[in-house]
C-alpha cells in the first residue's frame, strides 16, 4: 500500500492538483467552504478552543481557517537563553550534520548544499552544524514563528516537486526535502547565521511571509533576494509566515552554537514558542 501511494504521487500532476486545490480553498461559496471546513476539522480532530476565532462558519474561506491565528496567550514563548519550536507539529529528524549531509530518514539522507539552493558559501555556514526537522500534520496550526531573534539576510525560492512530507513517503523518496519547492530563509542573529527553509508538499496551495506576502509558487525558476533596507527584524516567537495547507520546516545553526533537548526525538511533539535548544555560549 506505502510503494502504492509513493507510485500516484509520481503519477499525478502535483503543481496542477495543487493549483486546483488552492482555487478551491479560496471559494466563498458558503455551503462549498462550510462543508470542507467542517469535514476536515471533524476528519483531523482540529482542536478550535485555541482558535481567535472558535466558529468554523465565521471563516471566508477553506484558506483562512487553515491559517487561523490562535487566541492571546495560547503558545508562551520560552526564555531568551532557549531556540523556540517555530511551528506546532512533530519531530521528524534532529541532530548534527555530518559531512554535508542532512539525516531524512533511516536510510535516506541528503546535501545541505543541495537544500539551500546548490549554494556552498551558504552550505558552509553550518557545516557539521545542527538541524532539525518539523512536520505539520493537518491538524495542526500552520503559522511559522522565529526560533530566535534575526535579522533577514536573504531569502532564495526553489521550484520543485510537490510529493507529501509525511513519514511514510520520508522513508521512501531519496532526497525529499532538497526535491520538492521550498523557500530558504537567511538570518544573522546574536550568535550568528540561522537557516529556515519552509518545505512545500503535495497540496500545499502556497508559502506567504510576512515581509513579501506570497512566496510560492512563484516561478519554475530561482528566485534569490538579498535584504538591506528596509531592514527585517523579528523577534523570538514572532510570526515569519505560514503554508496554505501542511508542510515542513528544516532549522539550521552552525556548530557548538546550540544543544537539542535530550528529550527531544524523533516523533517528539512541539508547539510553537516552546523550548527545543540551548544556546551553548559560544560566540
Amino acid at each position: 500500500m506505502n510503494q502504492l501511494f509513493i507510485l500516484i504521487q509520481h503519477l499525478l500532476p502535483q503543481h496542477l492538483l495543487s493549483r486546483l486545490v488552492g482555487r478551491i480553498a479560496e471559494c466563498r461559496l458558503g455551503w462549498v467552504k462550510n462543508t470542507f471546513i467542517k469535514l476536515f476539522a471533524s476528519h483531523f480532530k482540529v482542536d478550535m478552543s485555541e482558535a481567535q476565532q472558535p466558529d468554523l462558519q465565521q471563516y471566508p474561506n477553506f484558506n483562512a481557517f487553515f491559517v487561523r491565528k490562535l487566541r492571546q496567550g495560547a503558545r508562551p514563548v520560552c526564555d531568551e537563553h532557549s531556540i523556540a519550536s517555530p511551528a506546532d507539529g512533530s519531530i521528524s529528524q534532529l541532530g548534527t550534520i555530518r559531512s554535508g549531509r542532512i539525516l531524512q530518514a533511516k536510510g535516506h539522507s541528503y546535501s545541505t548544499i543541495e537544500l539551500l539552493g546548490g549554494d556552498p558559501g551558504l552550505a558552509a555556514l553550518f557545516e557539521d552544524g545542527s538541524f532539525a526537522t518539523v512536520y505539520l500534520s493537518p491538524r495542526d496550526y500552520h503559522r511559522v514563528h522565529m526560533p530566535c531573534d534575526g535579522k533577514l539576510q536573504k531569502t532564495v525560492y526553489l521550484p520543485g516537486d510537490l510529493f507529501s512530507v509525511n513519514q511514510t513517503t520520508a522513508t521512501r523518496v531519496p532526497r525529499l526535502f532538497a526535491r520538492n519547492e521550498r523557500l530558504v530563509t537567511l538570518f544573522e542573529t546574536p550568535h550568528g547565521p540561522m537557516a529556515s527553509v519552509l518545505v512545500g508538499a503535495m497540496i500545499v496551495a502556497g508559502i506567504e511571509t510576512v515581509w513579501s506576502g506570497q512566496e510560492a509558487p512563484r516561478s519554475r525558476k530561482i528566485v534569490t533576494r538579498d535584504f538591506n533596507a528596509p531592514a527585517v527584524i523579528l523577534q523570538r516567537g514572532q510570526e515569519m509566515g505560514h503554508f496554505k495547507l501542511g508542510s515542513t520546516v528544516i532549522l539550521l545553526f552552525p556548530k557548538g552554537k546550540i544543544e537539542w533537548l535530550a528529550e527531544l526525538r524523533e516523533g517528539s511533539r512541539l508547539q510553537v514558542g516552546g523550548a527545543m535548544a540551548r544556546w551553548t555560549g559560544n560566540q
